[in-house]
């Protein structure tokens, strides 16, 4: 990876839509909410299929601090496209509930992290494996076009190195964790992350949404209605590789199942506002889950959760689709120019012409560093 230091679309002046952010504009403002990454990156495009380069990683959310496997979320999921995966989603359409932290990867190491997360589990509780058995949540994205998928890179010790290392706080973006081998509108994308800060029955509440971005032809591309993409038409990559695009939402916000999956599909609105149409080869996948309710594994009484009403649900709705679409672009912006297997090249968008297009159509928007 290679390039001049890199930011986010605030620091050019330009937020998407008109809500607040929470304080770190990231997932991490949701109270409870950890992430960690871990990048594998290293060899260059000399060495032969199966031997590198690696360009890929893992990235862990943890819904809270608790023990999650006894303390479940309420969660809901959707697909806008569904070639792609996200293991243990069948689940959380059944139950309405997430057991487990989310894992993201490269489509082929799926397996091998969903294996990894695992064994990770059983060692924090004798239990799992003997009272029930544990299936983590793992989506993917296919970043063959840098990453040398033959090699099957990941690890466990990856994987473990995500999950221990996960915390509150800022978010890294751009070419981390599951994101190092990843394109996006033909430019490089990786890791990106947004929050909202919303009312609803008059209290606050926050969205947070990170999105592993892998999808998109240039032209369509847009940042808050502006067609950057076709302003900022070179830079292309050899090829454009359809890939996919995970999105997690969490909130803090009381909801059901049910409204976690409309959240969920308002995130696949924050996908099109950047550009995206689901195409063919695109797996799209949104989970939705919120903070506020801790389902135990066992339960003696009737469970009573709370919940926002629908007719409060617009605030929430609007957040979903803006820190999705926000998040998006963090991915392209904090990217760094990478080449990969073979000796392709994707390139970081150059945020001076990115600022440049905005001015041109009226926004304001101001160079990196300042300028």
């Amino acid at each position: 990876m290679s390039g001049p230091e890199r930011c986010r679309l605030r620091d050019l002046g330009v937020a998407v839509g008109v809500l607040p952010s929470g304080p770190l504009n990231a997932i991490t403002d949701v109270p409870g909410v950890r992430v960690g990454h871990c990048t594998v990156s290293w060899g260059g495009p000399e060495l032969p299929h199966g031997s590198g380069p690696a360009r890929t990683g893992v990235t862990a959310i943890f819904p809270h601090g608790g023990d999650v496997w006894h303390e479940r979320v309420v969660a809901g999921a959707f697909a806008a496209n569904g070639v792609g995966e996200v293991i243990g989603i069948s689940a959380i359409r059944e139950w309405g509930l997430i057991e487990t932290p989310l894992l993201l990867t490269n489509s082929q190491s799926a397996g091998a992290v969903y294996d990894a997360a695992v064994r990770w589990m059983m060692d924090h509780d004798p239990r799992i494996g003997i009272e029930d058995a544990v299936m983590p949540v793992v989506g993917e994205c296919d970043d063959g076009f840098l990453n040398d998928l033959r090699g099957m890179h990941v690890e466990e010790v990856h994987v473990r190195e995500a999950l221990d290392g996960a915390t509150a706080g800022p978010v890294a973006e751009g070419c981390v964790g599951a994101g190092t081998g990843m394109t996006c509108y033909d430019f490089k994308a990786g890791i990106g992350t947004s929050s909202r800060v919303v009312s609803a029955h008059a209290r606050p509440f926050t969205v947070g949404v990170l999105a592993l971005t892998n999808f998109g032809v240039r032209h369509r591309f847009m940042v808050d209605g502006v067609p950057v993409g076709r302003e900022i038409a070179d830079l292309m990559p050899v090829e454009n590789r359809e890939g996919s695009c995970i999105v997690v939402l969490a909130t803090d916000a009381p909801l059901s199942a049910r409204q976690c999956e409309r959240l969920a599909k308002r995130c696949a609105l924050g996908l099109a506002a950047t550009g995206s149409y689901a195409s063919d080869g695109s797996g799209e996948i949104m989970v939705a889950f919120t903070t506020c309710h801790r389902v135990p594994r066992l339960s003696a009484e009737p469970l009573q959760l709370a919940t926002v009403a629908n007719e409060q649900m617009h605030g929430l709705f609007e957040a979903a689709v803006d820190a999705t679409a926000e998040s998006v672009v963090n991915s392209i912006c904090a990217a760094q120019t990478t080449v990969g297997r073979d000796a392709q090249v994707a390139h970081a968008l150059p945020l001076d012409r990115l600022a440049a297009t905005m001015r041109k159509h009226g926004r304001e928007a101001r160079s990196p560093g300042g300028a």
